[in-house]
């Protein structure tokens, strides 16, 4: 096994062990080992395996990218990390997606600022961002790490559609018929209305754009963001 396969191997084991504990083996192990060591057992499977997934992408080799990468791309993955970034800050308030700790949970009676645009904006923020890295920087080591990002954020958001439609079946199919799952779709129906970002989204979106996109340089030697004009 090459380097390359390596991270490919490694990516498997990150996003399918997500997968499965978080889903069909949940039920098993709670019941088996108890809530608390199951949350104990899912969190250390995570750190290893994205430990691995890390520790292979390093030991990978720099590959020749597979399409030219030059400014005007350069230019719209910027404009889309910020959006990336609004998306990701906006969804850290009242967002019933997020764990509650066996709270009910609180549901916006309309869908506004980055939930008007998804019910999932912190997993398409990610999904977003793993695009964006594979768009500029197409190696393949990248470009399987970038698609690992992809497929947990987008497939493990449809995943919580349908445990939410379980756990909550009074609430969660009521919030999914003021939302959508694909940006813009619920908008684009008449079901919610673009507006009402908060200043935690915009601001602090725009923070996190800045810092994460200066934050590049030293990391990784290379400029991104409205950095690369500077």
């Amino acid at each position: 096994m090459d380097s390359t396969q390596a991270v490919a191997v490694a990516a498997v084991a990150f996003v399918g062990s997500h997968f499965l504990l978080s889903h069909p083996l949940r039920g098993v192990l709670v019941r088996a080992i108890g809530a608390a060591a199951f949350q104990g057992v899912y969190s250390l499977v995570a750190f290893v395996t994205l430990g691995w997934l890390i520790w292979a992408y390093v030991k990978a080799p720099l590959t020749s990218p597979f399409w030219p990468v030059g400014d005007v791309l350069w230019a719209v993955v910027t404009v889309v990390m910020l959006i990336a970034s609004i998306l990701l800050m906006g969804s850290l308030i009242r967002n019933p997606a997020l764990p509650t700790g066996g709270r009910p949970g609180a549901f916006p009676e309309v869908a506004l600022g980055v939930f008007a645009i998804t019910r999932h904006p912190m997993m398409w923020s990610f999904a977003l961002w793993g695009l964006c890295h594979i768009a500029v920087f197409p190696i393949a080591k990248n470009m399987i790490l970038g698609a690992a990002v992809i497929v947990l954020a987008l497939v493990g958001s449809a995943m919580q559609d349908r445990k939410k439609e379980q756990l909550q079946p009074e609430q969660w199919p009521v919030w999914e018929s003021k939302t959508s799952y694909l940006p813009f779709a619920a908008i684009a129906a008449g079901r919610a209305r673009l507006g009402g970002f908060g200043m935690h989204a915009l601001m602090g979106g725009l923070v996190v754009w800045l810092a994460a996109t200066w934050a590049h340089g030293p990391l990784s030697g290379f400029a991104a963001g409205i950095w690369r004009w500077f």
